[in-house]
């Protein structure tokens, strides 16, 4: 059975349990373990030290905008390092981590956990054994 390591970042707590829930809907044939993060910035890290132990990733948090360019930085930092970690290793990582302008617009997508999900799913059953 494949194992999948969920991480998700704990700074925005409402939002991320509703992440991870829509996440989980469809893992029922796999073998999955969560862990937190203290913020998005630390997942791409804590899915690399755990690159061998699991055959797959979600990466669920949110970002939301502020008045500096903290936002733009942190998101694109963050998804830069999913991608390479993803590329290099040729494993799948599910990037659940939404970037809003305001609260009321990140619990509209907390769906988005589910989407990463099944975007792992359908790369997993697509990768030959």
């Amino acid at each position: 059975m494949k194992k999948i390591l969920i991480v998700t970042a704990n700074y925005y707590p409402e939002i991320c349990k509703e992440l991870k829930e829509s996440a989980l809907k469809n893992l029922k044939n796999f073998t999955i373990k969560s862990i937190f993060a203290p913020g998005v910035f630390e997942i791409p890290v804590i899915i690399s030290k755990n690159i061998s132990k699991f055959d797959a990733f979600i990466a669920l948090g949110c970002v939301i905008k502020g008045e500096t360019p903290h936002f733009d930085l942190i998101s694109k930092s963050v998804t830069d390092g999913l991608m390479r970690i993803s590329i290099e290793t040729k494993k799948p990582i599910g990037n659940g981590i939404l970037t809003c302008f305001n609260k009321k617009q990140a619990l509209a997508r907390v769906n988005k956990g589910e989407e990463a999900a099944n975007a792992v799913v359908q790369v997993l059953k697509n990768v030959p054994k």
